[in-house]
């Protein structure tokens, strides 16, 4: 099936690179979002978002002429809905921008054409709340219209790589619906695409990111009951990782990202009487930070007035993305026990916990800090030098919540190093 032009609907973490990416392949995207100011940045020749290569990109596409944004959708060969998908206070998905963008699509929607759903979604998304919306258009589903589930499963910080190069999974409503689908992503999509129906694609999805979940809250029990052994729990991992069929995933001060902090749900929303496992992981993990700013308030024997850099704010390294990181929630803690508490978070100058403050550089949050906290391993943090530490700063309490730091160093230089699964040795 060919395609000449392609509508995509919500222009965020992977619905801006995806619209550019089908720009730059040829097809005449128009770009849609509801929110005026993103419509007004990008037309800027600017992006809200952080992510490396996507300047030049957006700019490249829009230069062609080949993207145009657009507040509202536009008549096309394809519809690409890829609308984020929050989970509400009580753990459900959130489908409201889903169901909005199928809503805006029906007027526009041809005989013939196909519509992609790539918001996270719970399984029998696509069937249950898409398929009738679009039918609404008075086409049906299948016979007159094309419709297909694809999960975005690109890395924040490599999205443009990835969105080429990964396998993608298409699931379709029926076999022509899936074939189409893999017709439109081959203009970029250099992996292997595999085929299969609407619901297994929703469920692989989720099941990807709840098996990374799961993995975690493992290493982060590991973790704790490291500290209570008096064994380093790095050193376990690192050895536990030398048996072939072994692959423990690294502990923390907790899970973020609006995947795997968030997928989980959506199967547990689905099935909840069938996932006392999951739930439990995201108990553990969702414990991480509490447990980490307990660990902070030990090593500094009390938390009231005492003045802390908190080195990252981001929910993974190198990137200036804060969807459900779990360093906010430290801070915020902190704050709540009486700490003066001094942020720097290098790819988002701007990022700020209520209650702290947001300093514009490493040295300016070091500066009369009594302990320097390591929340995000950005690479500029694991390169720190501590006797550098030593000489911006008049404490000398150093908490690694990562397992990057080398004590010995740390200790050279003065310090007394706290390390999240690193206990006390028994005698």
């Amino acid at each position: 099936m060919q395609f000449q032009s392609v509508c995509v609907l919500g222009l965020g973490y992977i619905g801006l690179p995806t619209a550019s990416t089908f720009a730059k392949s040829g097809l005449n995207v128009t770009g849609v979002d509801v929110d005026q100011q993103v419509l007004d940045t990008l037309k800027d020749g600017k992006i809200h978002i952080h992510e490396p290569g996507l300047q030049d990109l957006v700019q490249e596409a829009l230069d062609s002429g080949n993207l145009s944004l657009s507040d509202q959708p536009a008549e096309a060969d394809a519809f690409v809905i890829a609308v984020p998908t929050p989970v509400t206070e009580d753990n459900k998905a959130d489908l409201r921008h889903v169901i909005d963008a199928a809503v805006a699509i029906v007027p526009f929607l041809s005989k013939g054409n196909l519509v992609m759903l790539e918001s996270t979604c719970p399984p029998r998304t696509t069937i249950d709340q898409v398929v009738p919306i679009l039918e609404r258009s008075g086409l049906r589903a299948g016979s007159d219209f094309l419709l297909a589930y694809t999960p975005e499963r690109a890395l924040p910080g490599r999205i443009l790589k990835e969105l080429v190069e990964n396998v993608r999974v298409i699931g379709g409503i029926d076999k022509a619906s899936a074939e189409a689908g893999k017709d439109l992503y081959r203009s970029f999509v250099e992996g292997e695409i595999l085929l299969t129906d609407a619901t297994t694609a929703e469920m692989v999805k989720l099941m990807e990111n709840t098996y990374r979940d799961i993995n975690i809250a493992v290493a982060n029990e590991f973790a704790q009951m490291a500290e209570r052994l008096g064994v380093d729990v790095w050193e376990a991992i690192r050895l536990a990782n030398e048996h072939p069929r072994v692959e423990i995933l690294q502990p923390g001060p907790g899970v973020g990202g609006h995947c795997i902090a968030v997928d989980p749900w959506f199967l547990v929303e689905a099935t909840p009487d069938l996932a006392p496992l999951i739930q439990q992981a995201m108990a553990v993990n969702d414990g991480q930070p509490m447990h980490s700013a307990n660990l902070i308030e030990q090593a500094l024997g009390g938390l009231n007035g005492r003045r802390i850099a908190a080195l990252g704010l981001s929910y993974k390294p190198n990137v200036g993305d804060l969807r459900e990181s779990p360093a906010l929630e430290i801070v915020s803690i902190l704050v709540e026990r009486g700490a003066e508490v001094h942020t720097f978070e290098p790819y988002d100058q701007a990022a700020s916990v209520e209650g702290a403050r947001a300093d514009s550089s490493l040295e300016a949050a070091l500066q009369e800090a009594d302990a320097v906290v390591l929340l995000v391993n950005h690479r500029e943090f694991v390169e720190f030098d501590p006797h550098q530490g030593a000489k911006q700063m008049p404490g000398r309490v150093a908490v690694d919540l990562r397992g990057v730091w080398d004590a010995a160093s740390w200790r050279e230089a003065g310090f007394d190093i706290y390390t999240l699964g690193v206990g006390t040795k028994h005698d």
